[in-house]
């Protein structure tokens, strides 16, 4: 397994030092496969992940100038990243606001090596447990059992339930109770989005949505329900392509925020450290 870590701090002393954790941190596991990139700030990572570079786990520094730490992993969950954020301060003061973007853990500064060892092997077993996380679909074929990070959305088809996922399509047998009920362990996932009554949206796949229009990074476009467009509307307009900005917009009672990079947001050089064991 190759474990991707995105590492962004505005001072190069604090990049440097924690490369070298992680670099203890692949050699004393040497079943786990590293790859690490430094940042300087949040533009150049943002510029990474808005080209669908995403990490397993993103160690952010909170106190930064023009993106903090915080606001920089608002972007990342509105790009639909699931990665863990792990962040690092010499203040307790944000210890709060790290829980509005599901931060897997805050860390006080200086880092100690032995607890950073171990936030990163609780994140690894979370991250293992998510991509194994799976439903069970019963099929005309029989039982099927589906990741859920492979299904970009789900909707009613007459009496059935369809899962169109990155590697095909799948077809559930009649289905016998309401459509919420038969997806409540999707929507237990806070990837997905009950978009209308009939219609689940993984934002995990979704690079954004024009209209009723959302485009996958698969390339594909799906048409969502009139009702979700028109909630999407009332909450704040559409979202355009190509232009740096940012709409935030409500669905079935949860907030989404897509973010879209252009130039401005490229302009960033990063280095890059790959640590192999």
């Amino acid at each position: 397994m190759i474990l991707r870590i995105a590492v962004c701090d505005d001072e190069e002393k604090q990049r440097n030092e924690m490369a070298a954790l992680l670099k203890s941190y692949f050699s004393s596991r040497p079943d786990l496969h590293g790859l690490v990139e430094t940042f300087q700030n949040g533009k150049e990572l943002m510029a990474r992940a808005g080209n669908l570079e995403n990490f397993d786990i993103y160690i952010l520094d909170i106190i930064m100038p023009e993106l903090n730490g915080i606001e920089l992993g608002r972007h990342l969950r509105a790009l639909g990243d699931g990665g863990e954020i792990v962040y690092l301060t010499s203040s307790n003061d944000f210890a709060a606001d790290s829980y509005d973007v599901y931060a897997f853990f805050y860390l006080l500064k200086p880092v100690n090596q032995s607890k950073l060892f171990q936030v990163l092997d609780g994140a690894l077993e979370k991250l293992n447990q998510r991509r194994n996380s799976a439903v069970v679909v019963t099929t005309e074929d029989g039982p099927r059992r589906i990741l859920l990070e492979r299904i970009q959305y789900v909707e009613r088809i007459g009496r059935c339930i369809r899962y169109s996922c990155t590697d095909g399509i799948v077809d559930s047998q009649t289905i016998r109770i309401s459509f919420r009920k038969m997806v409540a362990p999707l929507l237990a996932d806070r990837r997905f989005c009950l978009c209308g009554a009939s219609f689940v949206l993984n934002f995990q796949h979704v690079t954004g949505v024009n209209g009723q229009v959302a485009l996958l990074d698969s390339g594909q476009t799906v048409v969502l329900p009139r009702t979700a467009a028109t909630e999407f509307k009332k909450a704040g307009g559409t979202i355009g392509w190509g232009n740096t900005h940012y709409d935030k917009h409500d669905f079935s009672g949860r907030s989404y925020v897509f973010y879209h990079n252009d130039d401005h947001w490229n302009d960033g050089k990063f280095n890059r450290i790959s640590f192999w064991t």
